[in-house]
């Protein structure tokens, strides 16, 4: 951890809490196509993975199936669009947290499976200057997504730090599994919406109980 040269960040439950968004886009776009929606342990499963991969998974195979899932996917946006701000919001002491390893000179960058241009608008929504960032990962960065190391291993090509060198802080397994694969030093966030038994499968991750922990990092 001594060795650290950059912090990179998972945005959706980590950054910004932008959870009930995401289940209420998900369930609109669930029920306008006429689908079953998945218990909450099963949407958890796939929560942090790129839509297209999720509503692949519950539409299951068929002749149709991409035709199905880009009308879901254009369904989730158009809400999600909608309600943003209105159900974005900041997480208590997570802006300021940042906002300290800014002032500090820290190298920073954000790695996430929305598109840039969403997740710049949920940072610019609970006061994350851009200018903190050196790099923003988004989802049409790279053909492989989260659990697979590919996004973070582009940021970090972006920001010149070997993958031994980073922390990569983020709320869910897949953003663990990610720093894992990677090289990178994985960190779990407690206020998001994953809880410890959901890290089970995979090598001891560290916890960060507050925001104001990070800057000990």
């Amino acid at each position: 951890m001594a060795q650290a040269r950059a912090v990179i960040f998972d945005l959706d439950g980590t950054l910004i809490d932008s959870i009930e968004l995401i289940v209420r886009s998900y369930e609109h776009a669930v029920l306008e196509h006429g689908l079953p929606s998945p218990g909450r342990s099963e949407w958890l499963r796939w929560l942090g993975t790129p839509l297209k991969h999720q509503f692949s998974l519950l539409v299951g195979e068929c002749a149709d199936q991409e035709a199905r899932v880009e009308a879901l996917i254009r369904t989730y946006r158009a809400w999600n669009l909608a309600h943003h701000d209105e159900l974005v919001k900041p997480y208590r002491g997570v802006t300021e947290a940042v906002a300290r390893l800014a002032a500090d000179g820290r190298t920073m960058g954000i790695v996430t499976s929305k598109m840039r241009a969403s997740a710049q608008r949920g940072m610019q929504h609970v006061g994350l200057d851009p200018q903190w960032f050196q790099c923003v990962v988004g989802l049409e960065d790279t053909t492989r997504h989260k659990p697979d190391p590919a996004p973070l291993l582009l940021a970090l090509e972006q920001l010149g730090v070997a993958p031994e060198h980073a922390i990569y802080v983020g709320d869910s397994p897949h953003d663990a599994a990610c720093a894992q694969a990677a090289g990178a030093t994985a960190i779990a966030v407690r206020w998001g919406p994953f809880q410890h038994e959901h890290f089970a499968h995979l090598a001891p991750v560290q916890w960060l109980e507050d925001p104001a922990e990070l800057h000990a990092l």
